[in-house]
């Protein structure tokens, strides 16, 4: 287990709500980015999120004192984070024009299963065991179960699922070099300075190749906007960085098969996404495996929700 998160005892009922809810909003977060690419180009869309997302993260780190200053040795390693966050986004939002947001939700759940076969092979002590490869086995089912489902006669949609699974790999990437290097960081650091780049680097994307950037700004691309900007990367990550402080990432990741769940869910209220039975079947196994992955105690955890409040 990390060592500067160690668990603090059992969780109660407010705070296993808030962590669940917390899940929710990161699941549901595929929905609100297809409502923002009706009326904006992607990497409009991208770069307005998280310019929105940098900015609230830099007001909420000076309300509470903590300092966004990183030390000039590390700078490279920060840089590298930076540059493998805005090219595993970019991509999931390629991806999500394409595809549809309940299959895109439970596609890049793949992440954790992908995590597990990096991080045997690049973390010390993290090894891959018999529960956490029959966890895998079910989360990769479920995905392929999604991957078989798309149409010969819908070329974009499986172009889109396997743009989100290239994204999911590079989320991968990122999350075992994120664990390599968070001790000599504050966690909030890997998250606000990726947004800070990326936001300006999807802003002259946009410009060069979302035509037009702005297509029809209106109240559900505005809404989807806050949602995505505040709400999720914002309040999100401030929120599971408090939680994850006091009760460890062992007991929080606990939570995290709610979010295929309420990505699909969601998807299908919202946007009147087709829940076919192959699509449930591909929910239960994907969130099955999360359980089986992180019902078995672990070393090192992630520390932070990958991919998720992102």
């Amino acid at each position: 287990m990390n060592p500067i998160f160690p668990p603090s005892g059992r969780m109660p009922v407010p705070a296993a709500l808030l962590t669940a809810v917390l899940c929710a909003i990161f699941g549901a977060n595929t929905v609100a980015i297809k409502i923002s690419l009706t009326g904006l180009g992607r990497f409009t869309a991208a770069g307005i999120r998280f310019l929105t997302a940098a900015g609230a993260i830099a007001c909420w780190a000076g309300l509470t004192g903590r300092s966004l200053r990183v030390r000039p040795g590390l700078r490279l390693r920060l840089l590298a984070v930076c540059l493998l966050f805005t090219v595993q986004l970019a991509l999931f939002y390629l991806g999500l024009e394409k595809t549809n947001a309940s299959r895109g939700a439970l596609i890049v759940n793949v992440v954790p299963f992908i995590v597990l076969i990096l991080a045997h092979f690049f973390l010390p002590g993290d090894r891959i065991t018999v529960r956490k490869f029959a966890g895998m086995l079910l989360g990769f089912a479920g995905v392929a179960l999604v991957l078989a489902g798309s149409s010969p006669a819908e070329p974009d949609m499986r172009q889109g699922d396997f743009i989100v699974l290239g994204a999911a790999f590079m989320w991968a990437l990122n999350a075992v070099y994120t664990k390599r290097i968070i001790d000599d960081f504050e966690p909030f650091q890997l998250v606000f300075y990726p947004m800070l780049l990326a936001g300006p680097v999807y802003m002259a994307a946009g410009w060069l190749w979302d035509r037009p950037m702005v297509l029809r700004p209106d109240l559900p691309v505005l809404m989807a906007m806050i949602y995505q900007g505040l709400i999720c990367a914002a309040f999100g990550f401030v929120a599971w960085t408090t939680l994850l402080q006091k009760y460890g990432a062992s007991t929080l990741h606990a939570f995290v098969f709610i979010m295929p769940l309420a990505g699909v869910l969601a998807g299908g209220w919202l946007l009147s996404e087709p829940l076919t039975m192959r699509i449930m079947l591909s929910v239960v196994l994907v969130s099955a495996g999360i359980i089986v992955v992180y019902l078995e105690p672990r070393k090192m955890p992630p520390s932070l929700p990958v991919g998720r409040s992102y």
